[in-house]
């Protein structure tokens, strides 16, 4: 059930979206910068809120406690994990919500392999 109200909540976010892009395409030409930079922070704001709802879906308490303690040190890794997570949900190959096991093998699959130096001296 919860499932169904978090599609329904992102099915009317893109709703609302789709009707202010349609609005500033009809009447945005006189508006200017400052309602264009407004309407830029509202869809990134949406974007976010689109993104939390499909982290909640997808996270169970433990994987999500997880990826905010990485966001804490590492917000560049976090985010990386978020959008990957996103992106496994839309295409569907997300059944369950991924448990803490899960996000782990994840953040080591996305870390970025350390970088070793050989120096040689001529």
């Amino acid at each position: 059930m919860s499932e169904n109200s978090d599609e329904d909540r992102l099915e009317e976010l893109r709703q609302q979206k789709r009707e202010q892009l349609k609005q500033q395409q009809q009447g945005g030409d006189g508006a200017g910068a400052g309602a264009n930079a407004e309407a830029q922070q509202q869809a990134q704001q949406q974007a976010e809120q689109q993104k939390k709802a499909m982290l909640r879906q997808y996270l169970s308490d433990g994987a999500r406690r997880r990826l905010n303690s990485v966001k804490m040190s590492k917000p560049d890794l976090a985010e990386r994990v978020e959008q990957q997570i996103v992106a496994l949900g839309r295409s569907g190959r997300i059944q369950d919500q991924l448990d803490e096991e899960q996000m782990k093998d994840l953040l080591r699959e996305l870390k970025p392999d350390s970088k070793s130096f050989d120096i040689s001296r001529r």
